[in-house]
């Protein structure tokens, strides 16, 4: 059974843009993102329109057949010449160019394939968390701008005059729409840090399951110390306490 990054990846290259990704498979748009860059996703150039494509670099210097460069042969004594770009630079062995994104990558690779599911569990959670942070400022602000933007005004009855406030239902259906979101997006990361749990229990038992077998294995090949005697010695005492009382 394929893993849910490999189907969203079939999916991404058949077209399918980032949101409908995350809405299809519940998960975040960073989740996405995160798969693309560590498994390698290549549509070869083909880019949604929401999404970032290749810029075109206009290529710059002289025409061809331009002698503006003839004859000159450059400075011929780098002494005197610009010295701007002297001492910069990464130290030898630095490595400055090995981001997050390339380090997670290599260690991706080393995992096994429990681990692996894992890994990209954890990933999605993260991401929605952080989409989580993004939902509650948004709702923050919304609240914020309603109780700025209040509408006042002075009615005159015939028992006097009396001030009343309004409030824009713009603001009202879009809080609304943002706490549904921030429910939303917590359903799934309690849904998702359940199965992380279940996960980590399995994968502990087949741990220890397995530390279990290799000890078996080794008793059995003899390479480990033989402790017969000691155990005929606690036998022997146990049987000796028995017989006293």
């Amino acid at each position: 059974m394929k893993q849910k990054h490999e189907l969203a990846q079939e999916d991404y290259m058949q077209g399918m843009k980032y949101k409908e990704l995350a809405e299809k498979y519940e998960v975040s748009i960073n989740t996405i993102k995160s798969w693309r860059k560590r498994h390698g996703w290549n549509r070869k150039g083909v880019h949604p329109q929401d999404e970032k494509g290749c810029t075109q670099t206009k290529k710059t210097g002289a025409p061809v057949g331009n002698q503006n460069a003839v004859g000159n042969s450059g400075n011929k004594n780098p002494k005197w010449g610009n010295k701007n770009a002297v001492g910069h630079g990464a130290p030898k062995g630095n490595h400055n160019a090995m981001t997050h994104g390339l380090y997670a990558t290599v260690v991706y690779e080393h995992l096994s394939d429990e681990d692996r599911v894992l890994f990209d569990l954890s990933q999605d959670i993260e991401g929605q968390e952080q989409e989580l942070q993004v939902a509650r400022f948004k709702l923050a602000k919304l609240i914020q701008d309603q109780k700025e933007h209040r509408l006042k005004g002075m009615a005159v009855s015939g028992d006097g005059a009396y001030s009343y406030t309004l409030r824009d239902d713009f603001y009202t259906d879009a809080i609304n729409k943002a706490l549904d979101m921030i429910s939303k997006i917590e359903t799934r990361i309690d849904k998702s840090k359940l199965e992380r749990e279940k996960l980590q229990a399995q994968l502990s038992k087949m741990r220890a399951e397995t530390e279990f077998i290799e000890e078996r294995i080794k008793l059995l090949k003899g390479q480990k110390k033989d402790t017969s005697l000691l155990d005929a010695l606690i036998e022997g005492r146990k049987q000796y306490e028995q017989n006293s009382d």
